[in-house]
């Protein structure tokens, strides 16, 4: 163990030194410009101006988003992918205002790329990459409600380096986009506006089961927040337990942004009909289970 401890470390000094040597070659050979104060204004500017245009493009398309109702998540979409052809573009401009690039150049940087990659910089790499692969592979999208490892919410923001997730409890999350890679990533709606719920509400074991199901069914389908078509289609379910019923009901809401309203309503609705008709509550109350938010989930 000591020694496959000792080569490691030998492994990883020598390769750094052998890194640093190449980068002090390759950067004494480098044909830089003059460097003075107007060239130095020049990259503050082109950096400055990235910025603010990225800012200024992410907040003029979320204001039209949200005026194009089921358009909403097409347009959003854009944001990220117009952010990353912009900072190409200013590092491209960035790179020909500092240096002359050759093409023995060229191929020294790529050789120190990817060394940079294998030995220090493989996590920033990775959540880079794996931001152009979100933008054009579509995992999730702006605007999906997402499950990222254990955090749930709506997604605001995919940047090149990190997702933003807007959570149920107004948090705002940013998870790394190299975490598609190491975890399971879930999205409720696939782009969609309108998302699946699951409503699960739990009866006596000797309660009208057949009258249960119809009281949620009711109240499922005259929701306010629900969409009913050939695409969006509603169930209920019943599943007999030991202690207890469980009545399922599954139905699409018109916007995402609604889920727990949705919930909330169908669920105070059917509970209070239940009440009425002498639907008694189960003497065992079941734990809070992952019910899921969605019947249109796609992996990454």
């Amino acid at each position: 163990m000591a020694d496959t401890l000792l080569s490691n470390v030998t492994t990883s000094v020598s390769a750094d030194t052998l890194i640093s040597n190449v980068t002090t070659d390759v950067l004494a050979e480098l044909p830089l410009k003059t460097i003075d104060a107007n060239l130095i204004l020049y990259v503050l500017f082109i950096i400055i101006f990235a910025y603010v245009l990225n800012r200024l493009l992410g907040f003029i398309l979320t204001h039209i988003s949200e005026r194009m109702g089921r358009y909403r998540t097409t347009i959003t979409m854009l944001i990220p992918l117009l952010k990353l052809v912009v900072y190409v573009v200013a590092l491209y401009y960035i790179l020909i205002a500092v240096i002359e690039p050759s093409l023995t150049l060229l191929l020294a940087f790529s050789g120190l790329f990817g060394a940079a990659i294998g030995f220090g910089l493989k996590d920033l790499f990775a959540d880079i990459i794996a931001g152009i692969i979100i933008i054009f592979e579509k995992p999730y999208q702006i605007g999906d409600m997402v499950s990222i490892g254990e955090k749930y919410g709506e997604v605001k923001n995919i940047g090149i380096r990190s997702t933003r997730l807007q959570t149920p409890g107004d948090e705002q999350v940013s998870a790394p986009n190299g975490t598609i890679f190491t975890q399971s990533v879930t999205s409720g709606n696939a782009g969609d506006l309108a998302m699946m719920i699951i409503i699960d509400l739990y009866v006596h074991p000797d309660s009208d089961a057949e009258k249960a199901m119809k009281i949620l069914k009711e109240a499922l389908v005259t929701s306010k927040y629900v969409i009913i078509s050939k695409k969006y289609t509603h169930t209920v379910l019943l599943d007999d337990f030991p202690f207890y019923k469980r009545v399922r009901a599954k139905g699409y809401v018109n916007d995402l942004r609604f889920e727990f309203e949705f919930k909330s309503e169908v669920s105070r609705r059917a509970l209070a009909e239940f009440r009425k008709v002498g639907i008694r509550p189960p003497s065992f109350v079941p734990p809070e289970v992952d019910t899921g938010h969605s019947g249109n989930r796609r992996r990454a």
